[in-house]
């Protein structure tokens, strides 16, 4: 395991348990999220969003941590391993909210950009993380799993779907 692709739904933990493996492999993390949202919440444009992928994806010992369509190719092609985390939309959920809560309340900047969760584009905007995540779950869960099919003769995809098979993965690793 020296390129690992982590995804899943918004708040299933793919950071945490990138982290996790990381530190276990001695691999570094790449956020996705990192290299496409700029200052004011402003997306990189697309070019510029594939260069950044391109180059921080060069070689061996990274996990790349996201789910964005418009990299999927730079990320999951030399990719030697997929880590699906697919969790119950309860879960996801109720972690999503606590690491939200955490994240307004001690007003956490996000990838060294500026950009802050609050309450006003939590609770009361279109483009709450929280809507996102109760609008993305299933249609992910499809996605992922359409998109994961025909592929586990040449990749070694690993679906996760609770805590108990996330702790024996991470033991394992």
């Amino acid at each position: 395991m020296r390129r690992v692709a982590v995804f899943g739904t918004t708040g299933s933990g793919k950071s945490w348990l990138a982290e996790r493996l990381a530190g276990q492999a001695g691999l570094r993390v790449i956020e996705l999220d990192a290299l496409y949202w700029g200052r004011d919440w402003q997306p990189a444009p697309l070019e510029l969003f594939r260069h950044r992928v391109e180059r921080e994806t060069v070689g061996d010992g990274w996990i790349v941590v996201g789910n964005y369509g418009q990299v999927r190719d730079l990320v999951w092609k030399p990719a030697d391993t997929l880590i699906w985390l697919d969790l119950p939309l309860p879960v996801v959920m109720s972690r999503l909210v606590r690491r939200t809560v955490k994240r307004v309340v001690t007003r956490e900047e996000l990838w060294g950009t500026g950009n802050r969760e609050t309450i006003g584009n939590t609770l009361f905007s279109r483009d709450s993380i929280l809507l996102w995540a109760l609008k993305t779950h299933r249609l992910n869960r499809e996605r992922f799993a359409r998109d994961c099919r025909g592929l586990s003769e040449e990749k070694r995809i690993v679906r996760l779907q609770n805590s108990r098979e996330i702790e024996t993965f991470l033991k394992a690793a």
